[in-house]
């Protein structure tokens, strides 16, 4: 980087993060590492997460774009590292991000090369007495419907220090693979969410049509955490090649 703190990209809120954690064998994760990133690990496993949320209040380069400012996501993605000259940058990977407008999944594998695909989607939240007991959402693919979903509990916390909570939660960095082999940097910001812990939780998806095979195995079984984070505004950089 040149010193300047860069530009922002996008700039948006995300809302009610419900998040599967499964842990995954480093060997399936390893095809998908950019080149100057690791593996990141907490005590010494190694995890994947769906994640959906709500997309709110999107602008690009500072300008609202009409029908798609709010909209969901779905992504699978993993975790990494990379020694920079600050110290170490802890980031994300996407394996795959489902939206439902193709003009945004156009955006970001042109900008980003991320591997975004545009299919139908919904979601569900659902309020007693102004408490969230319901986070859900859904996308359609290959002839049915898929969704993923967390029921909360109790009242949202703070994080606490060394959890998998905080690790899922805390990467504030975003690698992606570009087609030249080289590896795109860019940084998110947002302060620290609060979260919930989920009574049960809940994944029902074609995971070898949408993932493969080496996936299915470990995403079909029970995920090893599962929360609901309350989310807040965020900004995403201008990507850097490294």
């Amino acid at each position: 980087m040149n010193g300047q703190p860069p530009k922002i990209f996008l700039s948006a809120e995300w809302r009610w993060l419900a998040m599967l954690n499964y842990e995954i064998a480093p060997e399936v994760l390893a095809p998908f590492v950019p080149a100057g990133t690791e593996l990141d690990s907490w005590n010494g496993k190694t995890f994947a997460s769906m994640v959906g949320f709500m997309f709110l209040k999107t602008r690009v380069k500072g300008i609202p774009i009409p029908f798609h400012q709010n909209f969901e996501e779905v992504n699978l993605r993993f975790y990494v590292r990379r020694k920079a000259n600050d110290g170490w940058r802890r980031g994300v990977v996407f394996i795959k991000e489902i939206v439902p407008r193709a003009a945004i999944a156009f955006v970001a594998r042109n900008f980003y090369n991320e591997n975004y695909v545009a299919l139908p989607m919904s979601h569900r939240l659902e309020k007693v007495s102004g408490e969230i007991k319901l986070a859900s959402y859904g996308w359609r693919f290959n002839g049915r419907n898929h969704f993923m979903r967390v029921e909360p509990r109790g009242a949202a916390q703070p994080l606490v220090a060394s959890t998998l909570s905080e690790f899922i939660t805390e990467h504030y960095w975003g690698y992606a693979r570009q087609r030249d082999g080289s590896t795109m940097e860019y940084r998110v910001e947002h302060p620290r969410w609060n979260v919930w812990e989920t009574a049960a939780a809940k994944l029902d998806c074609d995971l070898a049509g949408l993932y493969g095979e080496a996936f299915r195995k470990y995403l079909e079984q029970p995920p090893a955490s599962a929360f609901l984070a309350d989310g807040s505004a965020v900004t995403v950089s201008d990507g850097v090649k490294i």
